[in-house]
């Protein structure tokens, strides 16, 4: 028998039990889908923090009192006993890091700014030194950045996002308006390019200040961060990094042979952790899918079964007219890869689907891969060969005589 005559009388066969073959399919439905939209989503996410952390450039890292990630309570404790990385620390970095060709820092907290009577909620408020807004990948889109004199003097220059001027400031140029923080005057000399919504939040709904006023306005016991760059090559970096350990940890006191009483990270460090997290949730899924494909895989089987019943005489008339035993095997194997690849085109577009909705609803990134797509088309396809064999190979063992007198 042919391979195109084989596939054709599986559609058939399929298409004559609509429902019997939609309700078998459910089971590889939900587990292609399943597989399609955690790859979706793990890649969206990958190449989003991928290239949030580019912004910052291979050749930045962070010093900082407590680790980006903390993944137990003990660690948060440990974290909370360190002293605090003062103004100062950042300043030796400055003038003391031969290698580093560029160093800032920065504070955070969130509050509301009021313009004009209307009222912002939740904007984050950054302590920038002027060097921080190309060490953390800000544009400027209108006015200026900040400049060595807005630190020394710890003016009240203000650089905002884009939610402060759709949302506050109105029509006209925003450039020299006053907004207030906290009851503080402010006057906005710059405003940061659009970073649009991640995960439903917005990346524009915030104001820096100079790092010295944000210290004299909400006080000195906040931890900075520390931003540092080294241009040059793996080496330099290396060399960086161990000369602003040394003048940290000589600054904090820290003995011979115990730990950092600090953090030092790279780009490298978050995606590490970052991969880690997101390998562990997609395997976690993934091992919930194959339960799915595999229940599917059961009930394709047993409904190949009742059809190698159904259809004993036909195999019977088949065998009597000369068709061999690879031949019946051919053509139940088929009809089973067809049900279950169907099964997984359905799957591939219910997956995408779903992910598309998640990033419409709340904003989370999805990126959907080729490959992701043929690995579901082939792991249904796989399924329906690997759970069809038997009822194929039962069906292809029936003597013509008994398969003739089983319908008479």
């Amino acid at each position: 028998m042919q391979f195109t005559e084989a596939f054709k009388l599986a559609l058939q066969s399929l298409w004559a039990n609509k429902l019997r073959t939609f309700l078998t399919l459910i089971g590889v439905v939900m587990g292609v889908a399943s597989v399609i939209m955690v790859i979706t989503l793990v890649n969206g996410a990958n190449k989003y923090v991928s290239t949030k952390l580019s912004g910052y450039g291979a050749d930045v890292f962070t010093v900082s009192r407590m680790s980006s990630v903390i993944l137990s309570a003990d660690d948060y404790f440990k974290y909370q006993k360190r002293k605090i990385i003062r103004y100062e620390d950042y300043l030796a970095v400055k003038d003391e890091c031969e290698q580093c060709s560029e160093v800032g820092a920065q504070l955070n907290k969130s509050t509301n700014v009021v313009y004009n009577g209307h009222s912002s909620n939740n904007t984050g408020v950054r302590g920038y030194t002027w060097t921080m807004l190309t060490l953390n990948n800000v544009d400027i889109a209108l006015g200026r950045g900040f400049t060595q004199a807005d630190d020394d003097h710890a003016t009240h220059n203000a650089i905002v996002g884009y939610d402060i001027v759709d949302n506050l400031l109105g029509d006209g140029d925003p450039i020299g308006k006053e907004i207030r923080v906290d009851g503080i005057p402010y006057t906005i000399v710059g405003i940061g390019d659009r970073k649009g919504k991640t995960l439903g939040q917005s990346q524009d709904n915030w104001v820096a200040v100079p790092i010295t006023t944000y210290q004299q306005t909400y006080g000195y016991n906040d931890s900075i961060n520390i931003y540092s760059r080294a241009d040059g090559d793996a080496e330099v970096m290396e060399r960086a990094k161990d000369e602003v350990r040394v003048l940290m940890r000589t600054r904090r006191h820290d003995a011979p042979g115990t730990d950092d009483d600090f953090q030092l990270e790279t780009n490298d460090t978050f995606l590490d952790i970052w991969k880690q997290i997101s390998s562990l949730f997609a395997w976690v899924v993934l091992g919930i899918a194959s339960i799915s494909l595999v229940v599917g895989g059961i009930v394709i089987m047993n409904i190949m079964l009742v059809s190698v019943t159904e259809r004993t005489r036909e195999i019977g008339v088949r065998k009597a007219l000369g068709a061999k035993q690879r031949d019946v095997l051919l053509q139940f194997l088929i009809e089973s890869a067809t049900m279950a690849l169907t099964g997984g085109a359905i799957g591939v577009m219910c997956g995408v689907i779903v992910a598309k909705l998640i990033t419409l609803i709340i904003g989370f990134p999805t990126t959907v891969s080729l490959w992701s797509v043929l690995l579901g088309l082939f792991v249904a396809t796989a399924t329906g060969i690997f759970f069809g064999v038997y009822p194929a190979s039962k069906a292809a063992k029936l003597d013509p005589v008994v398969a003739l007198r089983a319908e008479m």
